[in-house]
């Protein structure tokens, strides 16, 4: 356990506080190793501590792959979401073995299609209307996007870093692997974003204005801090 997890936003730790295990720390010690952590049974800590990526990467595209599973968008090929999301699930119940052979490169290119086929559905109505988000690998650090109508784009991968979004359209984007440590999100509304994760949101700076998707939370630091925009 982090002895400073409660202060890595003041402390400056923004990279840390936007990561996400996805539940893979309980998965792996609580069902793969039955409850036996690393510190009561070192002999496993080298093999856990193996598993435990492997896990914890596949847990994440079991989250997007059932984000795709509830849009009504993807109903024609639910059935096949379904399967894939099956077919992880069951990787990540595995051996320790079995699963520190995973070739996740192969499940990631399978993924990959369907979460780009599933937002391309969902993102139906986007539009070519800021220049600069079109422009493939352009990077967005520190950018003004504020005031602006972005729904039904994507910023997918993008570094967003810092990158200015208050009072923004920005419903059905999608945010899959976007960074925005330290965007601005005040009273943006990102109501339906896709493959947004709480991890992101934390990283980033928002109020209680900000509409976020429903399955998300508010972070708290957007309630109590109050930040300079």
């Amino acid at each position: 356990m982090c002895k400073v997890h409660d202060q890595l936003r003041e402390r400056g730790f923004h990279g840390c506080v936007s990561y996400e295990c996805f539940g893979a720390g309980q998965k792996v010690s609580q069902l793969i190793y039955a409850g036996n952590d690393w510190r009561t049974h070192p002999s496993t800590s080298e093999e856990m501590f193996r598993v435990f990526p492997v896990v914890q990467q596949l847990q994440e595209m079991m989250v997007y792959v059932n984000q795709c599973m509830q849009l009504e968008e993807t109903a024609p090929f639910h059935k096949q979401l379904g399967e894939l999301y099956d077919t992880i699930r069951t990787q990540t119940l595995q051996s320790p073995e079995e699963i520190m052979s995973t070739d996740i490169a192969h499940y990631r290119t399978e993924v990959s299609g369907w979460l780009n086929r599933s937002s391309d559905a969902y993102r139906t109505q986007k539009k070519k209307r800021n220049v600069l988000l079109h422009k493939k690998g352009t990077d967005c650090i520190e950018v003004n996007f504020s005031n602006q109508d972005l729904s039904h784009e994507s910023f997918r991968g993008r570094l967003m870093i810092a990158a200015n979004f208050t009072y923004s359209d920005l419903r059905r984007c999608d945010f899959l692997g976007a960074d925005v440590r330290g965007a601005k999100f005040h009273g943006a509304n990102l109501s339906g974003a896709l493959f947004l994760t709480l991890a992101q949101l934390n990283s980033a700076k928002g109020d209680a204005n900000t509409i976020i998707p429903e399955h998300l939370q508010v972070p708290d630091h957007w309630l109590t801090h109050k930040e300079r925009w």
